[in-house]
């Protein structure tokens, strides 16, 4: 019976003191109130009544959002910027002893890091160099965490806040800053507007020269190919003029007339000519042997 209750004892004590420690965490250990050792990730067996864990360390990176700092600027303004810091523990040993209350620790020295660097700016370069801040604040609370097993690995300031009267001021300003590029852009708007409608007109004009080109083009154009025609058609006439007078004399020359006949005609010719109309009738000298001519027609008759 003895043997089954140390039995029993033995298994609870083990049982309860059997650790895993998960992941991303690391355990202090102490032994009889020292510092043991470390236990990282797994499966551990600390020694009954005399180890105990101390300190259970996360790994993880974790984030402090501290409270707005009153701080002072080089041209005597006073205002307030609140930062958050991204850290790390490197060495859970440093962490446990190297510090009372790393958080607290790490929430003065930000405090007093902030001071020091804003107190060598003027207000408007405090507002307009927050990476030079972030970056100066990073490297001095990293340097001086080092010791307590902590590694800084990004610093923000989250919030400037100068004084109402300023803030007013900037506030006006910025309107006034708004006013200005919107006067400037409404100005740069009507002068592209003007550039564009003279583009136009002149483009305008520039198309209605050219149609009127091309309308004086197509009309010269025309006007010749009507004076071609009509000197075309004039040729053709001449030609065909040309060939009936060349047809009658091929007939003459084939009935083969003797001059008589070719006197009468003349003077038929010459009758239509008159046509009666005349007063005074010239006869040329060709017809003169007219009346020998009628007599030997009238001889012919009878």
């Amino acid at each position: 019976m003895v043997i089954i209750i140390i039995l029993a004892i033995v298994v609870i004590l083990l049982a309860t003191n059997i650790k895993v420690v998960p992941q991303a965490y690391s355990y202090i250990v102490e032994r009889l109130g020292a510092y043991q050792t470390t236990w990282g990730v797994g499966l551990h067996v600390k020694v009954p009544l005399i180890d105990k864990v101390a300190e259970k360390i996360s790994l993880k990176e974790q984030v402090v959002d501290f409270p707005p700092q009153p701080v002072i600027t080089k041209d005597n303004v006073t205002m307030q910027i609140d930062t958050v810091i991204f850290f790390q523990v490197t060495d859970p040993k440093l962490y446990t002893y190297g510090v009372e209350r790393p958080l607290s620790a790490i929430d003065y020295l930000t405090a007093t890091t902030l001071r020091n660097i804003i107190g060598d700016l003027e207000l408007d370069e405090t507002l307009t160099s927050r990476e030079i801040i972030n970056t100066q604040m990073r490297s001095v609370l990293d340097e001086a965490t080092d010791p307590w097993g902590i590694k800084i690995n990004r610093v923000e300031v989250k919030n400037i806040l100068p004084p109402k009267e300023i803030q007013n001021a900037m506030e006006k300003q910025m309107k006034a800053e708004r006013e200005k590029r919107e006067s400037i852009l409404i100005a740069e708007g009507q002068k592209n507007s003007s550039i564009l409608v003279a583009e136009g007109k002149k483009t305008s004009l520039i198309l209605e020269a050219e149609a009127e080109k091309q309308a004086q083009i197509l009309r010269a154009e025309a006007k010749k190919e009507a004076s071609i025609r009509e000197a075309e058609g004039e040729a053709q006439a001449i030609i065909s003029i040309q060939g009936a007078t060349a047809k009658g004399l091929k007939m003459i020359k084939d009935v083969q007339l003797d001059k008589n006949v070719l006197t009468l005609k003349s003077f038929e010719a010459f009758e239509k000519a008159a046509n009666g109309q005349a007063t005074k009738i010239i006869v040329p000298s060709d017809i003169q042997n007219l009346a020998g001519l009628t007599s030997s027609l009238t001889e012919i008759n009878k």
